[in-house]
């Protein structure tokens, strides 16, 4: 899983394109968002992660002007050494066809120096042949690991 995470970073930390073509229609959901997260906690990249975004969540976002505060504000998890997976996506077959997703990311590294293990949901629209987040969900649940 590691390889994987690593070669979808190279391939985002590649493009050297404009904000609006950052999210390609060859970018899947799963990438938009292992590209928005991997932004914010291993890049600590505000204006990378707002490629991957709506216009009101890059309005959010440019207010907060660093990741550190966009981890600890809008997604209530300040972490270092952090590691991305795909956890969950809610779909498969009928892609295609669909204008709205949600994708589970399990993050893991460590909060005030502790493993911790964490997740975040978020809701995905397809713009276009583009998706973009539009919601960072609330989660119910945490644990250390």
């Amino acid at each position: 899983m590691r390889a994987f995470l690593l070669v979808v970073f190279f391939i985002l930390a590649g493009c050297n394109e404009s904000v609006e073509s950052a999210t390609s229609p060859n970018l899947t959901p799963e990438q938009v968002s292992l590209g928005f997260f991997s932004a914010i906690y291993v890049n600590r990249d505000v204006a990378e992660a707002k490629r991957f975004v709506d216009a009101p969540m890059q309005e959010v976002l440019g207010h907060y002007h660093i990741a550190a505060s966009v981890q600890r504000h809008m997604l209530n998890l300040s972490m270092t050494d952090v590691e991305l997976e795909i956890e969950e996506i809610d779909i498969d077959f009928f892609r295609k066809f669909t204008d709205d997703v949600t994708v589970k990311v399990k993050i893991k590294g460590l909060k005030g120096g502790q493993p911790w293990l964490d997740d975040r949901t978020v809701r995905l629209n397809k713009r276009g042949k583009n998706w973009v987040i539009v919601e960072i969900m609330t989660e119910k649940r945490a644990a250390n690991g």
